[in-house]
């Protein structure tokens, strides 16, 4: 059975966000294993809490992942 399993930061996504990447995720499985694939994909989009997690060594925020990206 493929499987996917997206974390994403808590609120960050809407409804129709996560209908998108269950939906585009399984068209990539189906895309690769063919059709029989469709009916036994799972992809599951869990909602991690603010502050839940870091990169490097420092913890992120929602806010701060929502900050614009300086150059």
């Amino acid at each position: 059975m493929p499987f996917a399993n997206f974390k994403v930061p808590a609120g960050s996504l809407d409804e129709k966000q996560k209908e998108t990447i269950v939906t585009r995720t399984t068209e990539l499985y189906v895309e690769i294993y063919g059709e029989r694939a469709r009916a036994n994909t799972m992809v599951l989009v869990e909602e991690v809490i603010d502050g839940g997690w870091g990169i490097g060594g420092d913890v992120l925020t929602l806010a701060m992942l929502q900050q614009p990206i300086e150059d």
